[in-house]
C-alpha cells in the first residue's frame, strides 16, 4: 500500500512543481517525496546573501516552506499553509547548497503540523521550522492514473 501511496505522492509532486515557478526560479531542486515527507535543496547564491554577508533568512523560510508545501500536498489533497514559524540555529553563506526535509507530524482530516529541518552539505542544522496546513478541497491529480 505505501508503495502506491508513494507513487501518489511522486505524481501529486511533478503536478506541482509544473506550475511552481518561485521554488524553481531560486534554483531549488525536488531531490524525493512520498506520502507526509518530501526534501528540496537549494544552493545559496549571491543575491541571497543580505548585508551581514549571510544567507537572508527569508530564503531559508522559503526553502523549508517549499518542503512544507510539497510534503502536505503529498495525499493529493490540495493543501495550503494555515500558519508557520521557523528558528535559525546557523548561518549560511554564499556556496552552501541547503537541504530542506519536511515530514507529517500529525495530519487529521482537514489540518496538519508538519516540521522541517535545514541542514547544509556538512549536515548542520541551519533552522528547525514548523507548518500548519489546511485542507482547501480538491485534487491534484486523477487518482486512477490515467
Amino acid at each position: 500500500m505505501s508503495g502506491s501511496a508513494d507513487e501518489l505522492a511522486r505524481r501529486a509532486a511533478e503536478a506541482m512543481w509544473s506550475g511552481d515557478h518561485a521554488t524553481q526560479g531560486l534554483g531549488m531542486e525536488l531531490v524525493d517525496v512520498a506520502q507526509g515527507f518530501a526534501e528540496i535543496t537549494m544552493p545559496v547564491r549571491q543575491e541571497m546573501v543580505n548585508g551581514h554577508g549571510i544567507c537572508h533568512g527569508g530564503f531559508i523560510f522559503t526553502l523549508a516552506d517549499s518542503a512544507f508545501a510539497f510534503a502536505c500536498n503529498s495525499r493529493n489533497q490540495m493543501t495550503v499553509a494555515a500558519g508557520a514559524r521557523i528558528d535559525f540555529i546557523k548561518s549560511a553563506k554564499e556556496g552552501d547548497v541547503l537541504t530542506a526535509r519536511a515530514r507529517v507530524v500529525h495530519q487529521g482530516k482537514r489540518t496538519g503540523v508538519y516540521d522541517a529541518q535545514v541542514v547544509n552539505q556538512a549536515q548542520e542544522v541551519i533552522a528547525e521550522f514548523r507548518g500548519n496546513s489546511t485542507t482547501i478541497g480538491g485534487q491534484l491529480v486523477d487518482e486512477s492514473g490515467s
